[in-house]
């Protein structure tokens, strides 16, 4: 046993390097990754543009600290704030910062331009948002909470999709609504468009908050920029991470002026956060996702994994019971007597990459360049995995 603590389940499995949508072992096998880091290396392992922007950047400087303007930083947010419905912009290290920070500022505005007494906020059964105690509290599920009691207070729970018990739970002490327009480690449940539509519905009616978690599902995994853009409507915070730093760590916490007011220098901080390195990189990675034609082709490849994954659904209904997601955040539910945990292992051996979710759900997560010849040589690994479970 090594030094590490054992909080991973971890393979035994080690990677060398890593090349567009493979990567390889140092003995040379080579594997077919539908896992992405989980949903993180959005464009691949070692894109040109983005390993350029590291060398380039890297030689010149890494970090100062916010104590100084980061004119990086200032070109980001300009770049997030013209693409989306956010007016400000605050940079972490990681998703649960990025929650944290959206989570801190949701207490602050109505303490500073509302009712103080305003803190509650109503988040959903079957959701993730990080590994913090505040994180864990707001998703509520005992699975990655037991241990750590006593829970932050300030979280009540509905179903998820479940308007009426939305409404239920508003009382005088709520002042904001937590949501995943895609649930990822949850089971990849999306939400509807009326759902959300309904959620902002209730939220400007009760002079609530609706944040958006778009940690996994944002950052063109859906086809949209952001996975909530497809509803047509705006939330007042967003939290996301994962794609917008192509592998380098790096949380985003976005906002309406009006909220991000209640932020002043001193009220929320981070060390590392946005330092210069990060900041080329979010940029370099913006250069990609937000040129003309891109999220046309995340569109156009996701609809051909769906009608593939029909296809294996039509095939093997006594493996694959039902789709689940939305673009290329795709999850397949097991059928009874079928482990996710298992098919993941068989599909490493056939060497296909993928994700367990919660609800007994394959999580399929290639990086948005995958190209339809890729995306058929993942259904041929999975229609290979699936009659030989279907045998077993």
């Amino acid at each position: 046993m090594n030094a590490l603590m054992q909080t991973y389940g971890r393979c035994d499995l080690a990677f060398e390097r890593g090349e567009g949508v493979y990567l390889f072992t140092a003995d040379g096998r080579r594997f077919l990754d539908f896992a992405s880091g989980i949903a993180v290396n959005a464009l691949g392992h070692s894109h040109p543009h983005l390993v350029e922007a590291l060398i380039e950047q890297g030689r010149k400087l890494w970090h100062t600290s916010n104590l100084y303007r980061i004119p990086g930083q200032e070109r980001l947010a300009e770049r997030l704030a013209a693409a989306t419905f956010a007016d400000k912009v605050f940079f972490a290290n990681s998703g649960v910062e990025a929650v944290e920070c959206g989570v801190k500022l949701i207490r602050k505005y109505h303490d500073d331009f509302g009712d103080p007494n305003r803190y509650r906020v109503i988040a959903f059964e079957g959701s993730f948002h990080g590994r913090t105690l505040t994180a864990l509290a707001a998703a509520g599920n005992e699975k990655y909470s037991k241990g750590y009691a006593p829970a932050v207070e300030g979280f009540d729970h509905c179903a998820f999709g479940n308007l009426n018990e939305v409404r239920a739970k508003i009382g005088p002490e709520t002042a904001a609504i937590l949501v995943e327009p895609v649930q990822g480690e949850g089971g990849m449940r999306a939400a509807e468009i009326e759902f959300l539509q309904g959620l902002r519905k209730v939220c400007d009616e009760f002079g609530l908050l609706l944040m958006f978690d778009e940690v996994q599902c944002g950052v063109g995994r859906t086809g949209r920029f952001f996975a909530h853009e497809w509803a047509g409507i705006a939330p007042d915070i967003l939290a996301t991470a994962k794609g917008i730093g192509g592998g380098f760590p790096l949380g985003v916490c976005l906002a309406t002026d009006r909220v991000a007011a209640a932020f002043q220098p001193g009220a929320h901080g981070t060390t590392f956060g946005g330092n210069p390195l990060a900041m080329a990189i979010g940029n370099a990675v913006l250069d990609v996702i937000l040129a003309p034609g891109f999220l046309d082709q995340v569109n156009a490849v996701a609809a051909h994994l769906d009608a593939r994954i029909h296809e294996l659904l039509r095939r093997f209904p006594a493996t694959f019971v039902g789709l689940r997601g939305k673009g290329l955040m795709r999850g397949l539910k097991c059928a009874d007597g079928i482990t996710n945990t298992d098919l993941v292992t068989q599909l490493r051996g056939l060497g296909l990459l993928t994700v367990a979710a919660g609800d007994n759900v394959l999580r399929l997560l290639p990086p948005l360049i995958v190209t339809h010849a890729e995306v058929d040589s993942a259904i041929d690994m999975l229609a290979a995995a699936a009659a030989e479970a279907k045998a077993a």
